[in-house]
């Protein structure tokens, strides 16, 4: 399964994450994103010293590469799915492989640049999803427009892109 979904259906989750929504932590939506962006970055940071060997896990393989454009791509995807949704229009739905995919880009080494780059995308991403979701009302975090989970539901699920990070792991 990948992550694309057809063209009348909303944006989907990743081919890892269970079919049901997601249950909800007792942080707010917006630490939920932050907190999965400041893990993901603790274990990039570990990343410079890679040895070029892709981690099989599950039915893919993965780099350090791959898992933070998975993470930027997925932090990508869902806040343009919630800004759609907001504005009263259908999600555009992707049409790409995914994680179902590993390019060359994602086979390269991850150097001291690529960790500052990734901590730079990253953390701007978790910015704007933060300030989005702070933004939003207990209301319209619950009783979110259009189809698919909620706001709140979303951001949950959104924690688990430590996935990508996690199947890297740590490599100090």
């Amino acid at each position: 399964m990948t992550d694309t979904a057809p063209d009348t259906a909303p944006a989907t989750a990743p081919e890892t994450a269970p079919e049901t929504a997601p249950a909800t932590a007792p942080d707010s939506p917006a630490r939920s994103v932050t907190a999965m962006v400041d893990h993901v970055l603790a274990l990039a940071a570990t990343w410079t010293s890679w040895d070029g060997t892709p981690a099989p896990v599950d039915d893919r393989v993965h780099t350090p590469h791959k898992a933070i454009r998975r993470v930027a791509d997925h932090l990508v995807d869902h806040l343009a799915e919630l800004e759609s949704r907001l504005a009263g229009a259908q999600p555009q739905p992707d049409h790409w492989h995914a994680s179902a995919i590993t390019t060359a880009a994602d086979l390269a080494p991850f150097t001291a640049e690529d960790l500052d780059e990734a901590r730079s995308r990253l953390t701007r991403l978790a910015r704007i999803w933060a300030h989005r979701l702070d933004a939003l009302t207990d209301e319209q975090l619950d009783a979110s427009p259009g189809e698919g989970w909620s706001f709140r539901e979303l951001a949950h699920h959104l924690s688990g892109s430590t996935y990508y990070a996690d199947a890297v792991g740590e490599l100090s």
